[in-house]
């Protein structure tokens, strides 16, 4: 009887083992450090059986993930380059971006730089080392310190197209690893200037300056009257199956666009 129910128990624990999935997700900072882990844990929740493997490293990595087929969702807040499609296809792998939220990217500066407002000019300048002295923009004279976000970073890319003209960064600035490492950075530092997601903009230490008299919001964002607004995706190697294509629904169903107002991205709809 003893070994019966041994029997039974063994059955019963790979039965389990079997049902039980993991979903691993890799990529986007601005997706990856707060939002998609915050639905992670509400999926877990309502499917029990399914764990979760997150890797916020960058938009590039994610992308590379799903073209080397060690992730079933990328996270991108990018789209991906003509370079990175190629790749794929080369491989046999099909890039399906799915839109999951919006976004804009803030312009941070310290909380008490006595600069609110500055023109798309001005942020240009800036980021590229034409401008180096806060006096230059209406502050207090004092050298500029730019942080930006890495090379492997979606924002990274996205800054350079919407703000820059594609231009190289100041080669003074500084390349933090996410967009909370920004924050912190331009709050302890009162010559700071940096760009994060709109889910990371109104953190103690900084404030975020107008750009053409225009601020980040769900309205201007949707409205495309803020210049810095953009789509942040997931990635899938063609149409997701299984747990992923779950996960991606479950992403966009109400609920979960309510998680991704409440963490403070623009809902898809």
């Amino acid at each position: 009887m003893k070994k019966f129910l041994l029997l039974l128990a063994v059955a019963a624990l790979a039965a389990t083992s079997a049902r039980a999935q993991k979903l691993v997700i890799k990529g986007s900072d601005t997706l990856g450090a707060k939002l998609v882990p915050t639905l992670a844990e509400d999926y877990k929740a309502r499917n029990p059986g399914v764990s979760f493997e997150i890797a916020a490293e960058g938009s590039t990595t994610g992308i590379a993930a799903i073209t080397d087929g060690t992730a079933q969702i990328g996270m991108s807040s990018r789209r991906a380059k003509p370079t990175e499609m190629s790749l794929a296809q080369s491989k046999g792998v099909t890039m399906k971006p799915t839109i999951v939220a919006y976004d804009g990217i803030a312009v941070v500066l310290n909380a008490n730089n006595p600069v609110s407002a500055l023109t798309k000019r001005q942020v240009e300048q800036i980021f590229a080392g034409d401008i180096t002295d806060w006096s230059a923009v209406g502050g207090t004279p004092g050298a500029i310190s730019i942080y930006t976000r890495n090379t492997s970073s979606g924002t990274y890319s996205d800054f350079k197209d919407l703000a820059m003209k594609k231009r190289d960064y100041a080669g003074s600035s500084q390349k933090m690893a996410g967009n909370e490492q920004i924050v912190a950075e331009v709050a302890k530092n009162p010559s700071g200037i940096g760009y994060v997601g709109l889910a990371y903009m109104n953190e103690p230490g900084v404030k975020v300056a107008s750009i053409e008299g225009t601020t980040p919001s769900k309205e201007s964002v949707l409205a495309k009257k803020y210049p810095y607004a953009r789509p942040t995706f997931y990635y899938t190697n063609g149409e997701p199956v299984g747990e992923a294509a779950k996960f991606v629904a479950f992403t966009l169903s109400d609920d979960g666009q309510k998680i991704v107002a409440k963490i403070g991205f623009v809902p898809v709809r």
